[in-house]
Order: C-alpha cells, then structure tokens, then sequence
C-alpha cells in the first residue's frame, strides 16, 4: 500500500542560541502538537508539527554542540552527523547578536556534506544590528532567516521556506510488503529475535545494510507475503548517557518507526516497563503505527503458573495508553512464540486495510449516540451528525461532523473509541477519530480561498 513519510526537520547549532525558544515558539505559534493527550509519554525535544497547508512533519530539537574536550566526550562531529542521518531538513540556528564562531563553521561544514535542505536561522536578531545580521551570509547558506523566538519576529519567513522544503509527502510505492520495525533499549534482545525471525522463513529475500549505520534491513518471504525486518540500535536510559547522545538514538529509531506499518516494542523480560519503554510506545503510537509489546528473554525467568498472568497485569497498567497492543512472551534462544509474531504481523495489517461502508459507520453511530449521548454545556451541547473513512489514509481514520465539536469531553471521545473496536476488530493498530465542526470548516475555507486542507478545521483526534 502506499504511504505517506513524515519528514523530519532538526534544530541543530552550538549551545545557547536559542535552539529550544525557536523550537516552542515554532510550536506555539501554529498550536500544532498533533495529540497531546492523558497518559501517553513523550519525548519532550520531539514533536509532530503542522504548517497552515496541513503538511506535517516531526519538529526536533537537538543538545547544544558541545566542543570535544567535554567530560562527556560528545563532539560537534558526531551530533550533526546524527542529526543529517534522520533530518530531511535542517535549521541551522546561529547568535545574530554575535560574531560567526568556529563552531559555527564546523556545524555548517558538516551540515553541507549532508547534501539535505539547509536553511539558516540567524536568531536573537531583536539584540542585532542589520549589519550583524548580513554578517552571516559569509556562512553561504540560503534562505536566511532573521528570527527572534521573544518577539516572534522572522516566523512567517520561517514557514514559508518550510513550505518550500518540505515534500507533500515521500509515497513508497504499492510493492505490497509489510515493514517490522524491532525497537526497544539496549540489550533487549533485538538483534537475536532479528536473527531468529529471519531464520525461521523459508527463504531470505534480501539482506542488505540500511542507509543509516543503526538500522539493518532483511526481507523475508511468509506466507506468500514479502515481509521487511528492521532491526534498530537501542535507545538509551535518560541519566545513563549524555542528553544528546540518547536524544539521536530516539531520533534515528523514529525514522525506522516512520519507514514500518508494525513496530514490535521489545521489553527485557528481566526489566520490564521503563518509563523509556513508555516513550518508545508513544511515539509508535504518535506515528500510527500498529504496535504488538514483545517480552523477550522469557527462557531467562525463573516462572510458576502464575508468572505470566502477574507479569501481564503489570505490563497492562503500565501501557494503558495503548490498551490495544497485543502482548506476546518470546524467547529467541528456544523459539518460542517468534513465528506467532509474523501471524500477528499480517493480521494486524488485515485490520489497518479494512473499510467499513459508510452506512454501516452511520448506524454504528446513532446507535451510539442513542445509547449515551455527549454531555456539554450550557447553549453548547455537541452534536455528531456523521461519520466518514478516509480512504486515503493507511491508518484506520474517520471524521464524524457535527456542531460544537470542541465541546466534547475526552472521556466521551475515549468512550467512541472503545464501542468502535467492540464492534470491529482493530487489535494491533491504533485508530484515529477526527471530530470535525462543520461551522468553523466553513469559517476556514472562506478565510483561506475555498482551498482544501485534510483534516483541517476545527479538529480534535483521539487514537
């Protein structure tokens, strides 16, 4: 099927240029946090954003370059070429208040051998003359873009060069193959579950080494269906390691999340449920992407009857942000349970390609509606009218429009999404419900030229 990826757009530059202001003004200006919801962490320097045309991309914000005598021993070298090996674009941020630095120079030396979109962001230009503005043009980046985080100054440049940049969307063509990404921390048993997958099928397709130096591809042949393993470096425990080194191993595990339909979350059956396992699954879940939570090493635990059931519980409580991930207990060494991951594979993406006739959406909602109706307001009670699929969409996705939409409790759109999944079967794959008020669409597409924007409007998304 053919997929749409997420570019992503990195804030990279030496330490106190006003990276992080840049990064929430971006943000703030535009309101475009796509889901901020109950219960889902989070990286807090990685976020989905969204221009006025409805492109969305992953807005990072990078550590500050550090020289190499740091106690940490993180040089400017290895965090820009962290940052190009993920990054579509990158905004190179620099102190309009001050001279070009060497380490100006380094960033942007190594930025350019990236061969990705450049643009220059000279920042703090409310405490600049013009003249130390223009001083940067010997730096020989275009665009550059006078911004001021404070003042908001420079952003509708800002935006309009990210327009420019940033593709629609990068489609994979229709070849029919389903991607698994295997992601988790450090020694979860990634590679080994990697080699026990690619061991178990009948014939390796193709083993080659990815593009970027942490992700591996093999493809396999399983039941008539060619399916792509991509295996991924772990991703570091904050207070383990240097903010910036785990920050790009999160950032380069996001690019594999964007390239998979199925992300398997691995979990160390001797260390289960890290608040960093968390954030992986939310940002799986971010992505939309079908999710199964792996317990591998499970030939290391010492077990009885009960074992399983309280360790299940357990992982339940955990990651009740994702109540729909299947759990599944795996050992590598005696093979437990590693084929039951490519049926799990291939009927969560029967799921995510399923479509539901728009009649049937519609007496699935009245019925709903019926049964308990959304409480509001005084004069503001929301009213749902319709609902629709999106047939464009790989990820499960309706819109129901109606009427003060805005109004509606999170706990009511909650309540949606689990009558829906009692009423189809979306084990595996999140699903996302756009409730769309048609006023405010109208009130839009009169301010804006009648042009059309998907998922635009007054909108709100649970998933």
């Amino acid at each position: 099927m053919s997929k749409k990826k997420v570019p992503i757009v990195a804030i990279v530059g030496r330490a106190n240029v006003g990276k992080s202001s840049l990064f929430n003004a971006l943000l703030g200006r535009r309101e475009a946090i796509v889901a901020d919801e109950p219960g889902t962490t989070r990286d807090s320097v990685t976020l989905k954003a969204e221009l006025e045309s409805g492109k969305q991309f992953w807005l990072v914000d990078t550590a500050g370059m550090k020289p190499a005598e740091d106690e940490f021993e993180l040089t400017i070298q290895e965090q820009i070429v962290e940052a190009t090996e993920a990054a579509d674009v990158i905004l190179i941020t620099v102190d309009g208040s001050t001279i070009i630095t060497e380490e100006d120079r380094r960033v942007v030396k190594l930025a350019f051998k990236s061969g990705k979109k450049l643009a220059l962001l000279v920042n703090k230009a409310d405490k600049a003359k013009q003249d130390q503005i223009d001083s940067f043009e010997k730096l020989g980046i275009k665009p550059l873009i006078a911004t001021s985080a404070t003042q908001k100054i420079g952003f509708e440049d800002l935006e309009e060069t990210l327009e420019e940049l940033l593709p629609d969307a990068v489609i994979q063509e229709d070849d029919d193959r389903i991607r698994l990404a295997l992601l988790g921390r450090p020694n979860v048993g990634k590679s080994s579950l990697y080699n026990a997958l690619a061991k178990k099928q009948q014939a390796i397709v193709a083993d080659r080494a990815g593009t970027t130096r942490d992700v591996n591809h093999t493809v396999v042949k399983v039941q008539g269906r060619e399916i792509e393993l991509l295996d991924t470096a772990g991703i570091r425990r904050s207070g383990k390691i240097e903010k910036g080194v785990e920050h790009f191993s999160v950032l380069r595990s996001l690019a594999a999340i964007e390239q998979a339909d199925i992300c398997l979350l691995l979990l160390d059956a001797n260390e289960l449920s890290t608040a960093l396992d968390q954030k992986i699954a939310g940002l799986i879940k971010e992505a939309g992407k079908g999710l199964v939570i792996v317990v591998s090493k499970w030939d290391t635990v010492d077990k009885d009857a009960y074992t399983r059931d309280d360790l299940a519980r357990g992982i339940a409580h955990e990651f009740n942000f994702v109540p729909w991930a299947p759990l599944v207990f795996t050992s590598s060494v005696d093979g437990k349970n590693v084929t039951k991951l490519f049926d799990l594979a291939l009927e969560i993406m029967e799921r995510r390609a399923q479509r539901i006739t728009t009649r049937k959406l519609n007496v699935w909602l009245k019925k709903v509606l019926d049964a308990h109706p959304p409480s509001g307001l005084k004069n503001r009670q929301p009213k749902l009218r319709y609902m629709v699929q999106e047939d464009w969409n790989p990820i499960p996705s309706f819109k129901i429009f109606g009427a003060q939409t805005k109004f509606l409790h999170w706990s009511y759109k909650r309540h949606m999404e689990r009558r829906m999944r009692e009423e189809w079967d979306y084990a595996g794959t999140p699903v996302q419900l756009w409730f769309i008020d048609r006023d405010v669409e109208k009130q839009r597409d009169a301010k804006f030229g009648g042009r059309k924007f998907k998922n635009n409007g007054n909108r709100d998304r649970v998933s």
